[in-house]
């Protein structure tokens, strides 16, 4: 069973420019839409009305953001649900049985609405599933043909197959162009030992072997996907800094967290951190092992 696309909303300028992205990206994978509203009862707010006031007041909220998805779309499959329950807890389990989580960032700061502070990195952190993060500026024209897929790849090919995985399917969806993009930088002395010596000198030099590690981590997605064009780009200095030298051309950027939990919890990393607060395109943020 294909898993639907979850859109949280909360009436702000920046859900309803994440749930419209999340309707076009429904529509372009033949997948079903699920509009989510994560509502908590607050009763120290009297000008608010009792439970049931406020219950149907943001029922009526949601359903007036689907009905204007069911306009522009009449083929999509869609569903709006208000869950009662805590923040992070709520959208994380949201998260797990959805092909993606798609919700509204500000920009240059913390996500918005009812992700106010650290709850939408704890959210971002915490899914199981990619999490999309869509400013409030974004329309459809930004998604226009010359605007990439930009996914950035690290490490060995299986540290960032689900974000390789990720750009890949959306391109094809989009028949848009992948730009694959590994940074690079000079290590220290004592990084150096005489296995990767070894492999360094057989592959030419520090470039080389970086260009040829890409190109192995992509092939299979490039075997996978034939129709989707494919740039690969390494460039030496931060990983961070690298990808956002090429955010201008990017219609989507595609960035992976480890999933496992460290001992002060679950983080997304300094790349994707950087990259969330300054990328203008939509942001997907995929977990890996």
């Amino acid at each position: 069973m294909t898993r639907p696309i979850t859109a949280g909303v909360d009436g702000s300028e920046e859900s309803l420019a994440a749930l419209a992205w999340a309707a076009r990206e429904a529509v372009r994978r033949g997948t079903a839409l699920r509009v989510l509203h994560v509502w908590r009862f607050e009763p120290e707010t009297a000008a608010a009305g009792g439970r049931r006031t406020q219950e149907q007041w943001v029922r009526e909220a949601v359903e007036r953001a689907a009905h204007g998805v069911r306009e522009r779309h009449p083929e999509l499959g869609l569903t709006a649900e208000v869950r009662e329950g805590d923040d992070v807890d709520t959208l994380v389990a949201a998260a797990a049985d959805a092909a993606m989580l798609v919700l509204g960032s500000r920009g240059h700061g913390a996500v918005m609405g009812f992700l106010l502070g650290s709850v939408g990195q704890q959210v971002i952190a915490e899914a199981a599933r990619p999490v999309v993060l869509v400013r409030a500026g974004d329309r459809p024209a930004a998604e226009a043909a010359g605007h990439e897929i930009v996914v950035g790849q690290h490490g060995d090919p299986e540290d960032s197959a689900g974000a390789l995985r990720f750009a890949f399917e959306t391109a094809a969806a989009r028949g848009a162009t992948v730009r694959a993009v590994r940074a690079w930088t000079l290590p220290p002395v004592f990084a150096y030992s005489p296995g990767s010596l070894r492999m360094l000198d057989e592959a030419g030099g520090l470039e080389p072997y970086e260009k040829k590690a890409l190109a192995e981590a992509v092939r299979p997605w490039r075997e996978r996907f034939p129709d989707v064009p494919v740039t690969e780009h390494v460039e030496m200095g931060s990983a961070g800094q690298v990808l956002l030298s090429v955010a201008g051309t990017a219609q989507l950027m595609v960035v992976g967290r480890r999933a496992r939990r460290t001992a002060v919890g679950a983080r997304i990393g300094s790349v994707a951190h950087g990259v969330l607060h300054h990328a203008g395109c939509p942001v997907a943020v995929v977990p890996h092992a």
